[in-house]
């Protein structure tokens, strides 16, 4: 039996591009989001293109009785699985006191709460077999002021790095993986161009690169992945940049 890895918010977006490129390395899948047609769609393009075997989870894990039914699959040890992907997320306006409360909440929730969750359940057998492979999708916006949003990802890349120094040496390593403006299928859905998003075009990123990148630094055990040398750089300046100048900086796009 292959190993299996389990990809939340696997629908769309990165989550479905580490779906293709963990497929094609010939690892069993568990593909979790709401939308199951979309998943059972994936599913079966994957087991044609790849053979390997891929069990769809529909679930909604801002619901107690969605989250707990993946939290059980993560425990599972008759099915174990080897790699967790923490990759379901939204955003919302940076107007933090125009958005409504009960949005913000529920983007917590989904950034932290819920990995914590499903991470704390992993980790449980990861542990027991001494192996796997926890990775948390933050974003560059983790060292750059972006409202709310990069309170979230800021805490998926300290907790990552803790948890990959403690664990790693049990066999188990958690990488934090911090893409900049990255073009999916999401964007072209909506039909939203980097014009519109106020990006320069030369801060995009090309998704199937993003995961090839961070799936490299995962297998060195990496605790931190910023895809691309641009973002890298960007970065390392942000560091060091005055709060009022990198406060201006996070407000650059929608």
């Amino acid at each position: 039996m292959p190993p299996t890895t389990l990809i939340t918010g696997a629908s769309s977006g990165l989550g479905a591009e580490y779906a293709r490129q963990v497929a094609a390395r010939g690892d069993a899948l568990v593909l979790v989001a709401r939308d199951e047609q979309s998943l059972e769609s994936l599913a079966a393009q994957l087991r044609e293109q790849h053979g390997v075997p891929v069990e769809v989870l529909p679930a909604d894990l801002l619901d107690a009785a969605g989250l707990d039914r993946v939290v059980g699959r993560l425990r599972s040890s008759e099915r174990p699985v080897g790699t967790l992907i923490n990759n379901a997320g939204f955003g919302l306006p940076l107007e933090f006191e125009e958005n409504d409360i009960e949005a913000e909440v529920r983007l917590q929730r989904l950034h932290n709460e819920v990995p914590m969750r499903l991470m704390h359940a992993a980790l449980r057998t990861m542990l027991a077999r001494g192996s796997g492979r926890i990775v948390n999708i933050a974003s560059v916006a983790a060292f750059i002021p972006r409202s709310t949003y990069s309170a979230v990802k800021q805490w998926l890349v300290t907790f990552s790095r803790w948890a990959n120094g403690r664990y790693a040496m049990q066999g188990v390593s958690v990488t934090a993986v911090c893409p900049g403006y990255t073009h999916t299928n999401f964007h072209e859905r909506l039909g939203l161009p980097p014009g519109e998003e106020g990006i320069p075009g030369w801060m995009w990123l090309d998704a199937a690169k993003v995961v090839a990148e961070s799936l490299r630094d995962v297998d060195r055990g990496s605790a931190v992945s910023i895809p691309s040398r641009k973002y890298k750089a960007i970065v390392a300046v942000a560091r060091f940049a005055p709060p009022a100048l990198a406060a201006r900086l996070g407000e650059r796009g929608r």
